[in-house]
């Protein structure tokens, strides 16, 4: 039986890159930011 290759909890994925930890140091603003610029649908997890 093949296993899955990748795992990860959501609680686990907001805590690391979620909005508001972007937000929280001024290089995780300037990814929001350059994700803005691109025009991205998702700016974070």
């Amino acid at each position: 039986m093949a296993q899955q290759t990748l795992k990860g909890t959501s609680r686990k994925k907001k805590r690391v890159s979620g909005f508001r930890v972007r937000m929280r140091t001024r290089n995780g603003r300037a990814v929001i930011r350059s994700r803005r610029q691109k025009g991205r649908s998702r700016l974070s997890v």
